[in-house]
């Protein structure tokens, strides 16, 4: 084992002890993998990382090389749950020893926060993950996910669905927001996806959720025209809705897409992907993208059906019940 001094060992930090600037090199090559790899725009996320970092008040860890960084984790906690939101390792340095440096210290220290029972995390950027010896194993697991990304060339010509007699289409409005979250907390009960995320398991947990879609960067830019709810006129309630964000300035990605159990199967989840799309391509948008659960066969035919393909798969991690 090398000793902590060999100048080719990397040294580990606090990121409370790292400033943003000595940051920009690794943050500057982050935004282009993302720009490079998924059509994404990483910037608004690299400027909250630099914000928090002068603030001093993001938790996580720096690997230094000869006192550069060149790779970081942060990680947040809320309620009982610890969320693992980076993990970017420079290309020179991207190795199963320093990714794992970083991950296990980062779970090292959420497990041992008081009241942290769970950890979540989909690592984009994790280079090493498929031969990685992920740590802290009694207690993982693990899902495959698909990044799809579609060209919107064409999607005017996309024909209606016979659903969209059966149920008003509208845009997405706050007063939706309740009705929304109960539909999630129904459509989402004993799916493969609530075990991924815990907050689809309730209707307090996907109201949180929706707000950080609407309000935070991590999925895009909350795009509003390009958001739809489905209505039930017998009902007068959500009964499916499929929202969208802006990544890049012609990058539309569909953040949440869902529909209840009595519409299942008769068209609604289409009818709104198809709407979402034809909204997105009518603001300049020319690509739009998504992110599956591997397992989850249905909805990944009804996206290829409208030309959605597989450019990366990625895996969420899961520790529970430490």
């Amino acid at each position: 084992m090398a000793a902590a001094t060999d100048p080719h060992t990397p040294r580990l930090v606090e990121l409370r002890h790292v400033r943003s600037n000595e940051l920009d090199y690794l943050l500057d090559e982050e935004t282009a993998t993302w720009k490079e790899s998924l059509d994404w725009d990483f910037n608004a996320s690299a400027s909250l990382v630099r914000r928090f970092i002068d603030m001093q008040s993001l938790s996580g860890f720096c690997l230094l090389m000869n006192g550069q960084p060149i790779g970081y984790s942060y990680f947040v906690c809320e309620d009982r749950k610890g969320l693992i939101g980076d993990l970017y390792v420079l290309r020179e340095f991207a190795s199963v020893e320093n990714e794992s440096r970083l991950l296990n210290s980062v779970l090292d220290v959420l497990l041992k926060t008081p009241l942290v029972k769970r950890v979540e995390s989909q690592l984009m950027m994790l280079r090493t993950a498929a031969t990685m010896p992920l740590p802290h194993w009694r207690y993982l697991n693990v899902y495959r996910r698909d990044f799809m990304e579609t060209s919107l060339e064409g999607v005017a010509g996309l024909s209606p669905a016979s659903a969209e007699s059966s149920v008003a289409i509208d845009n997405w409005s706050d007063a939706s927001q309740e009705d929304a979250a109960s539909l999630i907390a129904n459509a989402y009960r004993g799916h493969v996806d609530a075990e991924i995320n815990d907050q689809y398991r309730s209707a307090a947990g996907a109201r949180k959720f929706l707000m950080n879609i609407v309000q935070f960067p991590g999925c895009g830019s909350f795009f509003q025209p390009a958001s739809f709810v489905a209505v039930d006129p017998k009902t007068g309630r959500v009964c499916g809705m499929c929202l969208a964000s802006l990544v890049a300035p012609e990058v539309g990605h569909i953040t949440q897409i869902c529909v209840s159990r009595s519409v299942r199967g008769k068209g609604v989840g289409y009818a709104l992907l198809r709407r979402s799309m034809q909204s997105l391509a009518r603001n300049h948008c020319k690509r739009a993208s998504l992110t599956v659960t591997s397992s989850n066969r249905e909805a990944i035919e009804l996206y290829e059906r409208v030309g959605f393909r597989k450019i990366k798969e990625f895996a969420a991690h899961i520790w529970d019940g430490f």
